[in-house]
């Protein structure tokens, strides 16, 4: 198997780690936040500006690129890679949170998902098996295992049936997975039950996957109990391998992630929140569309180097937006995801010189 994870060092006062993952399309350097392409696009974003802002993994949607074009397509053209332009890394979700998402359009059964298409209203039926064909066409380097994601809040019974048949998809994900160049990694469940997480974990910690996600957090509850998740699940699961916190893309959570354990983090929150004129800086948060910003010459952030910052004003950025100008977008979607990116290269660098808990310190003031 071309996938491996390498251990480099351990935060002497936290649980933050530094890492390395080796894949056949490249290294990525842990903890690493991941650009989303849900559509095999990362939206209003270059491939070559993603790697200009140092992005070394993005991830895409296999229920998206299930419908549109279909995977078959996806395949013929090289499989992702080459589809969309991009030879680094690349990480696919199995699909099981987009099917969740749909409410009323889907039914779950122990088989799998019957769901109605939010494109067309046509019907489709994907199994654990099914998911894992596709993401096998698509040919990520890293997948995902099919999993129930339950909505906070639910009640106990609801989340004990959704991690039985995670465990239960789980199982049957790894005997369908045929690629040795492709990492499938199981995906935690549970949601706010510690005894239904710590069930999860040892269910598919004996299945020895490459690397474990945690999923079924960043769906409506306070962040304080998604932290308190975190500091009962990410420190069973297994040292040597690495962990993935699904959906989460806030600074802050970032950071609290990081001094966790956690690896890997992806989210729509950057590019999503630029497309609505809403920045991220050193600062806090600017809301570019607001008049205050009319006569400020200043770049988005001063601090920050990306193309938007080096190029361009506050006052330029929200004459764009207010014009609906498609540039509006891609600059502050750009500098958004450089934000993070920077943010995890310091968070590295902090880590690699320990002294991560005043680098947390400093964040806050």
């Amino acid at each position: 198997m071309s996938f491996s994870f390498e251990l480099i060092k351990e935060c002497s006062q936290t649980n933050a780690r530094l890492g390395k993952i080796n894949t056949s399309h490249g290294v990525i350097d842990t903890p690493v936040f991941m650009p989303v392409g849900t559509q095999a696009t990362v939206k209003a974003v270059l491939p070559r500006d993603l790697k200009e802002i140092g992005a070394s993994i993005i991830l895409s949607n296999t229920y998206h690129l299930y419908l549109r074009p279909g995977f078959d397509i996806v395949k013929e053209a090289g499989g992702l890679h080459g589809f969309m332009g991009w030879n680094s890394p690349i990480l696919t979700d199995s699909g099981g949170f987009q099917v969740f998402s749909l409410g009323s359009l889907r039914k779950i059964t122990d088989d799998g998902v019957v769901f109605k298409s939010h494109l067309d209203g046509s019907e489709h039926f994907i199994s654990p098996e099914k998911a894992v064909e596709i993401q096998n066409a698509l040919g990520a380097d890293i997948i995902m295992s099919f999993d129930e994601c339950v909505p906070y809040p639910c009640d106990y019974a609801q989340a004990q049936n959704a991690v039985e048949r995670t465990t239960q998809w789980a199982k049957r994900c790894k005997m369908s997975h045929k690629r040795e160049d492709q990492a499938l990694f199981g995906i935690v469940q549970g949601s706010v039950f510690k005894d239904l997480r710590l069930r999860s974990v040892e269910d598919l910690v004996e299945m020895d996957f490459p690397g474990y996600s945690i999923g079924g957090l960043s769906v409506g509850e306070p962040k304080d109990i998604m932290y308190e998740v975190l500091d009962y699940t990410v420190p069973i699961l297994p040292r040597e391998k690495p962990r993935y916190l699904m959906g989460v893309g806030s600074a802050d959570a970032l950071i609290e992630g990081v001094m966790r354990g956690v690896d890997m983090f992806d989210c729509v929150l950057p590019t999503r929140e630029a497309r609505h004129g809403t920045v991220m800086t050193t600062k806090g948060k600017l809301v570019l569309r607001n008049a205050t910003y009319s006569r400020d010459y200043n770049p988005i952030d001063p601090e920050c180097d990306c193309y938007s910052c080096r190029n361009f004003s506050r006052a330029y950025i929200r004459h764009l937006i207010k014009a609906n100008e498609i540039l509006a977008s891609v600059l502050t979607s750009i500098h958004n995801l450089k934000f993070l990116i920077d943010l995890m290269k310091n968070i590295r660098e902090a880590i690699y010189e320990d002294r991560f808990s005043e680098y947390r310190q400093n964040f806050y003031k």
